[in-house]
């Protein structure tokens, strides 16, 4: 097929009308009759595909465009279920160093010695389908998808048809319990039900994951039933009693219950053993008679699971170590630069497309120019790449027996490709080591970064501000509408120039097309493509519209500001609360100090937002952008405590908890962590060798605790 960068508006036409057409019979087979005719893979090719042309071409969207359609058409027939708990995921360990830093994070974030040994419950990562199952007085009385994690889809009749979960428990349950854990198809039964479909003259399915995953989605619950689909207990949500202190504990439980816990589930002490069930498990993969993609750890212990908490979407105190990424060769067929919204020169492989993994890849990362230097990576070259679970496409090595004779090493550019200042390697004054990254010097005269800022604003985790777009963006910029955030906003004031911009670029397609046709030119458009016109207007409008109230979180993470992503950004958010504070909190002289107090943000992200609002420019247009917003302050913790709301300071030794532990605590009791003391603190709270910063407290009568006398508060 034609890259979609080479389409001419006519060809871009006909091709969404054909994508619109060959999807809808594909999500008709699949979510309808239950008898799909292409991979998955394949099917998200064509959504991909049918996206990136809309992408190019906003005015040929189309009124039955896929894109209108979000997620399985299934799941609108299903009432939407809130966990009362939320269905976390798990940060991934790809080596066994990476499984070591799990163990040493642990161990810091715990006080515990270096080498003091850890009990870890280990056991396969099965490859199917989350589910929550919720039993009250021990009868299940709902089933549903993990969804986004916090809502999912009630599927209680389906997983109600699945013999390895029970109706009713054995026992003497918790009186509410929710037990989670993988709907999964076996290997045999996976075989059985493809020789059913051939035997039907039906199409075979791809593989068990999607076809478990499918079984359960189903609106007809005996669909459902026809398939021989299994289920493995390995956690819990809402508990209102929990019957063990680990781990493991609790799975046995799981067991007297009459759940099936998986019988490969190990407590291992130490690293060694880990690494070696992890290698068990591995060679025994392929005859186990179940997809696997790796194993998990998780803190035995529950009273440190506590302890550890989460972060993000993610918690402390497990990880998956997934197994070696599927590789495949294909053909590097050109490297392109693109230039990012902080200005780094961000190499990109273009590749022949290739399937890994059960995906469609057609780019890979080359990170940076001494990596490319590294491999000795060619234009031509067949190359080796793979994919690790969510990880982006990576070149791993370069098969030189297959090079061209005229493939020549690459010269990385010492000049940005957009706007042509100086790209150069910044040295850190403190190691007089060269940054890995290559960086335009343009700053603002850049137009690819101010560009790409604003495509950073409008994202998904940041305003979201559905129909704009990386080509609606860069034609408002080109046309003076759009130099900064604030202006998006003003749009709203301005339909009348926007339907113009709009206008004079639909001319311009439709005149593309008709020369591409041979046809004459026309002035007057039609009046169905007009209506069209005043339709994305007004969407775009709407769409602006809504995202004047934003969560102060997502308000921080749009900024673009260098580090800050969505994880830092609702740290500072739950700390300062609401954008007066934040922005009071950014002026003050002693901003870098409050920001390093907070966990997970050290020196370099603290020099990174202060650098950003020492820059005049940057505050200038952060005030004309929230002159347009209804920021929202981020909700105090559900739960109340005595020190919700309160300044606290940590000073000196603490010896039943480390100092990151005991800001964890007060943060998630809703206090306000601080590391510096001022009249505004409430209560500072000083070990053995506490400095001036108790002097402070006594010159400003603030009421001073030790270790003892916080716990003792906190705990009522």
């Amino acid at each position: 097929m034609k890259s979609v960068e080479k389409l001419t508006s006519a060809e871009a036409e006909k091709e969404l009308d054909r994508l619109a057409r060959e999807i809808a019979g594909h999500d008709r087979r699949y979510h309808a009759e239950d008898a799909p005719t292409i991979s998955d893979a394949d099917y998200d090719a064509l959504r991909r595909r049918n996206a990136e042309i809309e992408d190019r071409f906003p005015l040929l969207v189309r009124a039955d465009s896929p894109s209108h359609r979000v997620g399985a058409k299934a799941s609108e027939k299903f009432a939407k279920v809130t966990h009362r708990v939320a269905m976390l995921s798990l940060d991934n360990a790809f080596s066994d160093e990476d499984v070591a830093d799990f163990l040493g994070r642990v161990r810091r974030f715990l006080g515990l010695k270096e080498d003091e040994d850890i009990a870890i419950a280990a056991e396969p990562k099965i490859d199917g389908l989350s589910a929550s199952l919720r039993y009250e007085n021990g009868v299940l009385v709902q089933g549903a998808t993990r969804g986004d994690g916090m809502e999912g889809e009630d599927i209680t009749a389906n997983l109600k048809t699945i013999s390895d979960i029970p109706l009713r428990l054995k026992g003497k349950p918790p009186a509410i319990l929710e037990v989670r854990g993988e709907v999964y198809m076996t290997h045999k039964a996976f075989d059985a039900l493809n020789k059913r479909q051939e035997k039907d003259g039906k199409p075979v399915y791809a593989n068990p994951r999607n076809s478990a995953a499918g079984s359960v989605r189903q609106l007809d619950p005996s669909i459902t039933a026809s398939r021989t689909l299994n289920f493995f207990a390995y956690t819990w949500g809402e508990i209102s009693q929990l019957p063990a202190k680990t781990q493991s504990g609790m799975l046995e439980n799981f067991s007297d219950y009459g759940f099936v816990v998986n019988p490969l589930v190990r407590r291992c002490e130490t690293l060694a053993e880990i690494l070696k069930f992890y290698r068990d498990i591995e060679s025994r993969r392929a005859n186990l008679g179940y997809d696997i993609d790796g194993v998990v750890y998780k803190v035995d212990r529950l009273d440190f699971q506590e302890r550890l908490g989460f972060v993000s979407r993610s918690p402390r105190w497990a990880t998956a170590h997934k197994f070696p990424a599927e590789q495949a060769e294909t053909v590097l067929e050109d490297i392109e630069i693109q230039v990012g919204r902080t200005g780094k020169l961000a190499p990109v492989a273009r590749l022949k497309p290739v399937t890994v993994g059960g995906v469609v890849v057609r780019n890979a990362t080359l990170h940076n120019e001494d990596e490319i230097a590294r491999k000795d990576v060619r234009i031509g070259d067949t190359v080796v790449i793979q994919r690790a679970g969510d990880v982006i496409p990576q070149i791993v090595r370069v098969i030189e027996d297959k090079r061209p004779r005229n493939a020549k090493p690459y010269k990385f550019p010492t000049e940005c490709p957009v706007c042509g200042s100086h790209a150069v390697r910044e040295v850190d004054e403190k190691t007089g080591k060269e940054d890995v990254d290559r960086r335009c010097t343009g700053g603002l005269i850049c137009d690819a970064q101010t560009v790409e800022r604003l495509r950073y604003f409008v994202g998904r985790d940041q305003f979201d501000i559905e129909g704009l777009g990386g080509t609606m963006i860069e034609l408002f910029h080109d046309k003076g509408l759009l130099k900064e955030p604030a202006d998006i906003f003003a749009l709203t004031e301005k339909p009348e120039k926007v339907s113009k911009v709009l206008a004079e670029h639909r001319a311009t397609l439709s005149e593309e097309r008709r020369a591409a046709e041979g046809k004459d030119p026309v002035k007057k458009a039609k009046k169905k493509e007009d209506e069209r016109e005043d339709k994305v207007v007004e969407n775009l409008m709407a769409a602006i519209e809504r995202r004047r109230k934003i969560g102060l979180d997502r308000l921080i993470n749009a900024l673009g500001i260098r580090h800050v992503g969505e994880t830092t950004a609702r740290l500072i958010a739950r700390h300062y609360r609401t954008v007066d504070a934040f922005m009071a909190g950014m002026e003050a002289e002693d901003a870098r100090t409050e920001l390093e107090s907070l966990e997970g943000i050290g020196g370099v992200v603290a020099e990174a937002i202060c650098d950003f609002f020492d820059e005049p420019h940057n505050v200038k247009a952060l005030n004309r952008l929230l002159a347009w917003l209804d920021v929202q302050a981020m909700a105090a913790p559900a739960k109340s405590s005595p020190v919700s709301g309160k300044t606290v300071v940590f000073t000196g030794t603490l010896e039943k908890m480390t100092r990151q532990e005991a800001k964890a605590r007060a943060e998630s009791l809703g206090a306000k962590v601080s590391g510096s003391v001022s009249a505004k603190t409430d209560i500072v709270v000083a070990g053995p060798g506490a400095g001036s910063k108790l002097k402070d407290a006594q010159k400003h009568n603030v009421q001073v605790l030790d270790e003892d006398g916080w716990l003792k508060l906190i705990a009522n």
